[in-house]
């Protein structure tokens, strides 16, 4: 046997005491605000009637995805009204709406980031990986230490397990827009800040809205695991059930989790495409910035062309 050892635990446990008795005031304002974020939009959906909750949740529906999807709506939150799970219904969606916009928050402008410079991208690539196949369990250790049991360590732990698919996509659909398209624009004499607000972020926008989509997909996937430790909601009924073995509990809760899933999947999916309002008026917006990009690119060289014959002259 090797006794030679790399001691990376005692220096990651060192690491986490130094900030622990050094910077507890930082943390102690992070969840103050993320429980604060919470404790709001968990009033927001909890205090009112299930019925209010509900005709909002199928009217959004409608406009999205049409009566169809309207309808499934309906059936699937009175499925989670019916097995009395609502509560930790609205409970476990407070935590996923705070988690996956503060993820998405931080996310877009790092891959922003790193599709602007190739240095920053080196740099965020690897700790990306990091993030995403580092097992979720292992993120509540410190978030508990730090955090201290309750929502915030869950929302902690979900926001850096959620948002690797948001900077990557962020960065491969701003990468992916057409160059000549942009050195049109810089052509005309368009800043950095406006090529992107007026050029890439729209034609980039379906592979960031499908970045979005799977931010709020791993939110869901880490329900069950913040009800380890004190969040409360649907993932702490699974727990409960995992716990005295009751496939009853287990099963009911694990059905609003998917019912709730295919719902944020669904209206996600769709607001980055042109088959809703808000996707056409933004598939609208990118076919007109094409078209004017691609007409001052035309006019652009037709002046090269009218110039042309007289420098040859000279």
């Amino acid at each position: 046997m090797n006794d030679f050892r790399i001691p990376l635990g005692s220096w990651a446990k060192a690491f986490v005491e130094f900030i622990t008795e050094n910077l507890s005031f930082i943390f102690d304002f992070v969840r103050a605000i993320f429980s604060g974020a919470y404790d709001v939009v968990d009033l927001v959906l909890a205090a009112p009637p299930f019925w209010v909750i509900i005709i909002v949740a199928v009217v959004l529906g409608m406009m999205i995805r049409g009566w169809k999807f309207a309808v499934g709506t309906l059936v699937g939150l009175l499925v989670i009204v019916g097995v009395d799970q609502w509560e930790n219904a609205m409970d476990s969606l407070a935590l996923i709406l705070v988690a996956s916009v503060l993820a998405i928050v931080f996310s877009i402008p790092l891959g922003i980031l790193a599709a602007k410079s190739d240095l920053a991208s080196k740099i965020i690539r690897p700790i990306l990986d990091f993030m995403q196949t580092m097992p979720a369990f292992v993120y509540l250790i410190p978030a508990l230490i730090l955090f201290r049991v309750g929502v915030v360590p869950g929302i902690v732990a979900t926001i850096i397990f959620a948002m690797a698919p948001g900077v990557r996509l962020t960065e491969l659909g701003i990468r992916s827009v057409d160059r000549e398209v942009v050195e049109a624009g810089e052509a005309f004499g368009a800043s950095p800040t406006r090529i992107l607000r007026q050029i890439q972020l729209p034609l980039a926008m379906p592979t960031i809205m499908a970045g979005v989509n799977q931010v709020i997909m791993l939110s869901l996937s880490m329900v069950v695991i913040a009800g380890m430790v004190g969040a409360g909601g649907l993932g702490q009924q699974v727990v409960a059930a995992l716990n005295r073995i009751d496939v009853s509990l287990g099963f009911e809760a694990g059905l609003a989790v998917v019912i709730l899933a295919i719902f944020l999947d669904r209206i996600t999916a769709a607001l980055g495409t042109g088959h809703t309002p808000i996707g056409q008026l933004l598939a609208g917006r990118k076919r007109r910035r094409q078209a004017s990009v691609a007409a001052a690119s035309a006019i652009s060289e037709a002046d090269a062309d009218m110039k042309t014959p007289q420098f040859a002259g000279v």
